[in-house]
């Protein structure tokens, strides 16, 4: 796969499934929805959401609270910066995030469960210094309220997909509810991508599948989220109202590779263009490890194992796991509180 971001095929002749979630409530529509969902899911990768119940007015509220952070001074921005926090919250300016090495180009607020660092001693994991409170702007005391309803909302939905998920593979509803039911884990990123004409500035975010469990993605009327198909990138263009769901890692390991997170990046959109972009990642608790499924004979004999990268392998134990893609993501972060880990990391790249 090339890094020079070569021409797309045509989202029209390419396009990502529609799911609508209602069809889970209707007996006589539900089978059609879990085989419709586990192919999706297998061959793809990647769907469009409908009827997910979230209301039109967190929408707006969502959208117009983003718009009035990034609005805000560069300097109460950089108030809360991401380089404050050792559990990886706040503020991300353009450029400051790396995927793959190389920087992306978008500015963001990452935003995590609210919730108390935990008191730890000299010899603890130093995936536990991921928990705590987020940063939030003085300058917009709603920003929390909003994103946090958001979030919580998001979670449901995403709840929802999981047990589905389960029950496409053909197990229990609650088969993965071991990886949520613990201390809760998620992040919820607002997003800004300026435009550029420059070719060498196309990287709003580099090629990467997510390390999570599911994502629910909603973009404004701007195109950008590329997902890489055996014809080449295709463009995921925004439908009005729908998320585009895809899954991460976490349940590519599940089931010993069966189903497979997909590349995907996003393009930065032309110069005179910003586009903004809201995106939610349902993650496993950080305590305990993957489970694998014991999905049935002729499911397990399309399981190929998961892929492994060299310079970022899986690990089937979450914290560690989780720990290890901030790290990579953030060096401030990393340098300026994981100074042992931070001088390891040019032996990963």
């Amino acid at each position: 796969m090339s890094d020079s971001f070569p021409g797309c095929v045509s989202s029209a002749a390419a396009a990502l499934p529609v799911l609508d979630l209602r069809e889970l409530e209707v007996p006589e529509r539900r089978a059609a929805f879990l085989a419709e969902l586990g192919h999706a899911a297998r061959e793809i990768g990647f769907f469009y959401l409908i009827g997910h119940g979230v209301a039109a007015e967190k929408f707006v509220r969502i959208e117009e609270v983003s718009r009035r952070f990034f609005a805000l001074p560069d300097e109460e921005k950089h108030a809360i910066g991401m380089a404050n926090s050792p559990h990886f919250r706040g503020y991300t300016a353009t450029g400051h995030e790396l995927t793959r090495n190389r920087p992306d180009r978008r500015e963001q607020i990452d935003i995590g469960v609210e919730l108390p660092a935990l008191e730890l001693g000299p010899d603890a994991p130093v995936w536990k210094r991921l928990q705590g409170p987020n940063q939030w702007p003085a300058g917009l005391p709603e920003l929390r309220e909003v994103a946090l309803d958001w979030s919580a909302t998001l979670r449901q939905v995403a709840i929802r997909l999981l047990r589905a998920f389960a029950q496409a593979l053909e197990q229990p509803a609650d088969a993965l509810d071991g990886l949520i039911d613990k201390t809760p884990a998620q992040l919820l990123k607002l997003i800004r991508y300026p435009g550029s004409s420059d070719p060498a500035l196309r990287q709003g975010v580099g090629a990467h599948k997510d390390a999570g469990i599911l994502t629910l993605l909603h973009q404004d009327h701007h195109g950008g989220l590329q997902v890489e198909r055996p014809e080449g990138w295709i463009d995921v263009p925004p439908i009005e109202g729908a998320f585009v769901i895809n899954i991460g890692e976490i349940l590519e390991l599940a089931t010993n590779g069966y189903l497979r997170a997909t590349m995907h990046r996003v393009v930065t959109p032309p110069e005179g263009v910003v586009r903004y972009s809201i995106g939610y990642f349902l993650s496993p608790s950080l305590e305990g490890s993957v489970p694998l499924l014991p999905l049935p004979e002729h499911l397990a004999k399309l399981a190929l194992g998961p892929e492994s990268d060299p310079k970022n392998p899986l690990f089937r134990e979450i914290g560690p796991n989780a720990i290890k893609g901030r790290l990579r993501s953030h060096r401030d972060v990393a340098e300026r509180h994981y100074p042992e880990q931070y001088a390891a990391l040019d032996r990963l790249d």
